[in-house]
């Protein structure tokens, strides 16, 4: 039972807001523009890992409702999981727990946030949980070879989280926040840049604090 409080943090600061979602954009749009950013983030996170738990409670509940309504929805239980930008681990041991056959993976560009990730892991999940310090730009996945890319709360790359999906594999978008995630996409951004990509919407809503996306590649 986790015996943590359902309730989140309050939101970020509203310049922190701001910035993100205008770097969200950025990403989105005009996805040339990562690496002039990604130093600028990755110091960010770094910097941000000590105390992260104990501030933003990724654990909790209420932030992790949007995730559990959009994987409620998929028709097969996925084998081969990504969870990217894992931040401290939180939605990959979430995934890991609620399909216990899958292996999964969590990805971040903070080495910081890894190490912490790592540290929080159980020993009953070592044997199917790894966290990695990757970029979102560059997966170090074959194409094709996983069956759900889970995201909570950071920009979205269409091309590489397409190049990586498996045929009939599903892709979740969520903002843990909703409007007031910092790193939030818009719903109409997402539809369109996966659609383009031959990933179809098959729902979007939200529970608690939180919207999600979720989609899945075409045959």
């Amino acid at each position: 039972m986790n015996d943590q409080p359902e309730r989140t943090s309050p939101p970020p600061p509203l310049p922190v807001r701001v910035i993100g979602k205008a770097l969200t954009r950025m990403v989105a749009r005009s996805p040339w523009t990562w690496p002039l950013l990604r130093r600028l983030v990755r110091g960010f996170f770094d910097r941000s890992a000590d105390g992260w738990d104990e501030r933003v409670r990724p654990d909790a509940p209420d932030h992790l409702a949007a995730l559990a309504a959009a994987v409620a929805r998929l028709d097969a239980a996925p084998a081969r999981i990504l969870d990217l930008g894992t931040g401290t681990g939180a939605g990959a041991l979430w995934l890991a727990r609620e399909f216990p056959e899958a292996r999964v993976t969590g990805v971040d560009i903070s080495q910081a946030m890894i190490a912490r990730a790592k540290a929080k892991r159980p020993d009953e999940l070592s044997g199917r949980v790894e966290f990695l310090v990757g970029d979102a730009e560059r997966l170090p996945f074959a194409g094709g070879s996983l069956d759900l890319v889970a995201q909570i709360s950071v920009p979205v790359f269409f091309d590489e989280v397409a190049r990586v999906l498996a045929p009939r594999g599903y892709v979740v978008v969520v903002s843990s926040l909703g409007l007031k995630t910092p790193f939030h996409t818009p719903e109409r951004t997402v539809r369109r840049g996966f659609r383009g990509r031959g990933i179809e919407t098959v729902a979007t809503g939200a529970e608690g604090p939180g919207t999600f996306f979720l989609g899945r590649r075409s045959a």
